[in-house]
């Protein structure tokens, strides 16, 4: 009973950890005009959320050392509620403090989900990965289609979306209390190994980078997407429904990956080409036609769903256990976010320096291509050992 309702748990947890991004970027346009945000302080709006999942990542090991995975959670979610009523404040103060701190709770919750999963599921890593990524990209995907909508229904008000994620946050903080109430038999097991021997890895390092370039793209796309397609000419509502679709696909895309990925000792090929279809996407997003939007839409999320679920059961197929995968999940997101925290910025600055979108466009094509070079080293058959072995052959 307790693992079915773990899953029910991390699925809920799921639905809370992208709307905060997704949300904001729906809405950015908005926000900026009624706060007289620049375009490039409009871009530090969804950069600011990514910086944090880097710096604080780290300390989601050391709570776990303390309190356990659960403990963790129990100290994020409650996190996540506050930020988000900090977000719905009156100024611009309350709205990168409120951030700041939603950027926290989201950064200590990725480290620890995979460690979880390895943990509770170490043979069926990639199968509950990719359960997590489909309840992630729901949400992501709901909060775009509805953060307008709801905004105008309220008077034009982009405070109100933001005041109903706190609601939800605080709906996984109960779902979560009587896992944390009874996790005392469940604190990790830290005496194998080190984070010495994940930094010696060359293979951590590989999956690092594999993590920071596509969180790089998908964090683009979530504080990027609607601008670019309003600039194109369709409305903010329609622009939201842009990203709706695009996240929504991105659910087809995580449940397709036990397809893709299959039992394969290795995920080279399926990395390399999951890159490729998130270019072809982007290509259509932003030269394509209009009437063809929707279509690139749903190219685009295909395969940056697949691609982000890929990039978390790599945390775990490339761990030798789940103390391991908590090290490689730290190091993956300390390093991989202040990575990718630099893509909605240098979207902003390339956007206000060009005046159009083809340099933006370029760097992206830059990103996917970097990206499937650093997939052919995270997606070899071999694992970040533990007692004193940096790197080890196994299936993965």
């Amino acid at each position: 009973m307790r693992s079915v309702w773990l899953l029910v748990a991390v699925a809920v947890l799921a639905l809370n950890l992208r709307p905060p991004f997704t949300a904001a970027g729906a809405l950015l346009p908005d926000i900026a005009a009624d706060l007289e945000l620049s375009p490039a302080t409009a871009g530090v709006l969804p950069t600011l959320p990514v910086v944090c999942l880097g710096v604080f990542a780290p300390g989601a090991a050391v709570i776990r050392r303390r309190l356990g995975d659960e403990g963790v959670i129990a100290v994020c979610v409650p996190l996540l509620v506050v930020g988000s009523l900090l977000r719905a404040g009156p100024g611009v103060v309350t709205l990168f403090g409120g951030t700041v701190v939603v950027g926290a709770a989201v950064g200590i919750a990725n480290v620890t989900l995979p460690a979880l999963i390895k943990r509770e599921h170490p043979e069926r890593v990639t199968l509950v990965t990719s359960m997590y990524t489909v309840f992630l990209t729901l949400g992501s995907s709901a909060a775009a289609a509805f953060a307008v909508p709801l905004m105008r229904a309220a008077g034009n008000s982009w405070r109100v979306p933001l005041l109903v994620l706190a609601g939800l946050a605080l709906l996984a903080a109960l779902v979560w209390l009587p896992l944390v109430l009874g996790a005392g038999r469940h604190r990790p097991d830290e005496s194998a190994g080190g984070f010495t021997e994940v930094l010696r890895s060359p293979l951590a390092w590989q999956v690092t980078a594999f993590m920071g370039l596509q969180s790089l793209l998908a964090y683009v796309v979530f504080g990027w997407l609607p601008t670019v397609v309003r600039d194109r000419g369709m409305s903010a509502t329609e622009a939201g429904l842009v990203l709706s679709v695009s996240t929504l696909v991105q659910a087809v895309g995580a449940m397709s990956l036990p397809l893709l990925v299959g039992r394969a000792a290795g995920q080279r090929a399926p990395a390399v080409g999951l890159f490729a279809v998130s270019a072809l996407g982007l290509l259509g997003v932003f030269l394509a036609p209009l009437s063809w939007m929707w279509v690139c839409a749903v190219v685009l999320g295909f395969g940056m769903g697949a691609l982000f679920g890929l990039a978390l059961s790599v945390l775990g197929l490339r761990a030798a256990d789940s103390a391991v995968a908590s090290r490689l999940s730290a190091l993956a997101q300390t390093v991989g976010y202040l990575l990718a925290a630099a893509g909605p910025l240098l979207m902003g600055v390339l956007h206000e320096l060009s005046g159009g979108w083809s340099v933006p466009l370029l760097m992206l094509m830059v990103v996917c291509l970097a990206g499937s070079v650093a997939a052919l080293g995270a997606g070899r058959p071999a694992q970040v050992g533990s007692l004193g072995r940096p790197e080890t052959v196994g299936r993965g």
